[in-house]
């Protein structure tokens, strides 16, 4: 840790190639303001991606990075963090990669508990393959595959993290930039799995979910009553329909991480050289 880290150390000489407009350049601002204001070295994180608009951002920022195939950036940022659980590893992903293709990855990662952070940038819809539905599309969204919308509830991936088991579960705003780089620091400085699931809009395909939609309905947590820390309460606004909520809904205070609670504490990533003993018998006996 460093309390010399700047925002602009994390930004690589990349220029992203995401449409003017999208909300994923303020939820990738976001997540470089809070990896500095914790004190994090650009040399000591870890990104890990998977496919869609958000894909990219290990490129675009500063950092060690591994942009994986479509829906496994849990289980390879998992991997990065249990080899060398001195690194800050912060997995991104989009609605698509998340809580589709991905959701059964995401369900283990929530229970396992490693100590990272996911950061889903949520824009309702597929982006990068030009604006089908998403798992969180609202059901009468249309598009060109779903002309008439998708005709099922939309996924509630706060209500799947509780259920898992998750021991941090939060939500922001890709262009509330204070608020979500707090929450994302939160996240990040969890002792655990640290959930945020972001409010990204996507501009050029979907036209509901608007800056406009979530700046006239979104009700920040901190400017409530709300506990975090009461499980029931975060509950009861987690499978609250009627409104979009901003901030920590969940934290466990009593979390202990995967690392922690195994013993794993040593660095693994330093493979010595030539293969272990009898390891190309076993190789043998198998091919």
């Amino acid at each position: 840790m460093s309390s010399n880290v700047r925002f602009t150390d994390f930004k690589s000489d990349k220029q992203p190639t995401w449409c003017p407009g999208c909300g994923d350049f303020g939820t990738m601002n976001g997540i470089m303001k809070a990896l500095a204001n914790s004190g994090t070295d650009p040399d000591n994180t870890f990104m890990v991606a998977g496919i869609g608009c958000s894909g990219k951002i290990g490129t675009y920022m500063h950092s060690y990075a591994i942009h994986g195939v479509h829906g496994r950036s849990l289980p390879v940022a998992a991997g990065v963090k249990l080899a060398n659980p001195d690194l800050t590893v912060v997995a991104a992903g989009g609605d698509g990669d998340g809580y589709s293709i991905g959701a059964g990855h995401f369900i283990h990662a929530v229970r396992r508990n490693v100590d990272m952070a996911y950061t889903v940038m949520d824009n309702r819809i597929y982006g990068l393959t030009k604006g089908q539905a998403s798992p969180t599309s609202r059901e009468d969204f249309e598009t060109s595959t779903t002309p008439e919308g998708p005709k099922q509830p939309p996924v509630n991936p706060l209500a799947l993290a509780l259920a898992a088991g998750g021991t941090f579960i939060a939500q922001s705003f890709a262009t509330d930039h204070k608020r979500h780089a707090e929450i994302v620091q939160e996240a990040i400085e969890h002792d655990g799995f640290g959930f945020v699931n972001v409010f990204s809009p996507c501009v050029t395909f979907n036209d509901v979910d608007t800056y406009d939609y979530f700046r006239d309905n979104l009700v920040d947590l901190a400017d409530t009553d709300h506990d975090p820390t009461d499980y029931d309460a975060a509950k009861e606004k987690i499978l609250d329909s009627s409104k979009e909520y901003e901030g920590i809904i969940y934290k466990d205070e009593s979390s202990v991480s995967y690392e922690e609670k195994f013993g794993v504490d040593q660095d693994m990533s330093d493979i010595p050289s030539g293969a272990p003993d009898d390891a190309m018998d076993l190789v043998r006996e198998f091919y």
